[in-house]
């Protein structure tokens, strides 16, 4: 379909800011996102809207199991595409829906998601888990997620240590703890209808089987407490969480005290947390 069917089909829709609506109707991104389906992926696609990303994606895989909140999107849904085998639709809200509780037969699954920028993180947690959670059931099931968020959040996704201080922070954490984490596609607000104010970013998490690093008992109270309070040095930010023998810990793996946290990569956190264990 060309991207003046999606918009007018879009147009007729009256769309929710509560739900945080913007619909993707430009056809050369919807067909991107659904080229990254293979034809024996099994999919979960989180809040599918009116349909338009759910329509390529039934003919590339295996299965798409859709869930949705709206009410009148799912109307509009069933009409034009409960006549695919292939196509399970649930009113459902992913934030309290397990992987295990839809219709999946294949152990790994793919996720594809436009969803509503103000809950990316509390998804992400649903679906990865704390960056302590070794072992989380909706992690364990899902090989690559595909995920539509504001190109801010994408860049602080993907951000390093050597990436811009602002950028780097839990959120880069918790997605790099058990995935390889890449931006695949910049997407301009003008491909949204109604159009947001800012520009959106695809990134892909190829979910690993292991963790980044060796998760220690005080690695998420460690993290925590150097980006909570980020503009602090790392000395002042864990003495002030609560920390002890701060100042005797980073001597002792030869830290300086007066970085901040957003100059220490994953590895060198999870260390001194580590250390940190010897008087906490």
């Amino acid at each position: 379909m060309n991207n003046l069917n999606y918009i007018l089909r879009a147009k007729k829709f009256k769309a929710k800011k509560t739900l945080g609506q913007n619909f993707l109707t430009n056809s050369e991104i919807i067909d991107f996102i659904a080229n990254c389906a293979k034809d024996d992926d099994e999919i979960l696609e989180i809040g599918a809207g009116l349909g338009f990303v759910t329509e390529q994606l039934i003919q590339k895989a295996k299965k798409v199991v859709a869930l949705e909140i709206d009410k009148e999107a799912i109307s509009i849904l069933n009409k034009n595409l409960s006549k695919y085998n292939n196509f399970h639709l649930f009113e459902k809200d992913i934030l309290k829906t397990n992987i295990d509780e839809l219709p999946f037969e294949d152990k790994k699954i793919k996720i594809i998601a436009n969803i509503p920028y103000y809950i990316t993180s509390p998804i992400l947690v649903h679906l990865l888990g704390e960056i302590d959670e070794v072992n989380h059931k909706n992690r364990s099931r899902i090989s690559e997620i595909i995920l539509m968020v504001q190109l801010e959040v994408a860049k602080r996704i993907v951000a390093s240590e050597n990436s811009k201080n602002k950028e780097y922070g839990m959120l880069s954490i918790l997605s790099q703890m058990y995935c390889d984490v890449e931006i695949i596609k910049e997407v301009p607000k003008k491909c949204f209808e109604p159009m947001p104010k800012v520009d959106s970013a695809i990134v892909r998490f190829k979910v690993n089987d292991k963790s980044r690093v060796e998760i220690t008992r005080l690695l998420r109270r460690t993290t925590k407490a150097l980006f909570n309070q980020r503009r602090k040095n790392i000395k002042n930010s864990l003495q002030n969480a609560g920390f002890i023998e701060v100042e005797a810990t980073l001597n002792k793996i030869n830290l300086d005290k007066n970085k901040r946290a957003e100059n220490l990569s994953i590895k060198q956190i999870q260390e001194l947390s580590k250390a940190l264990e010897e008087f906490n």
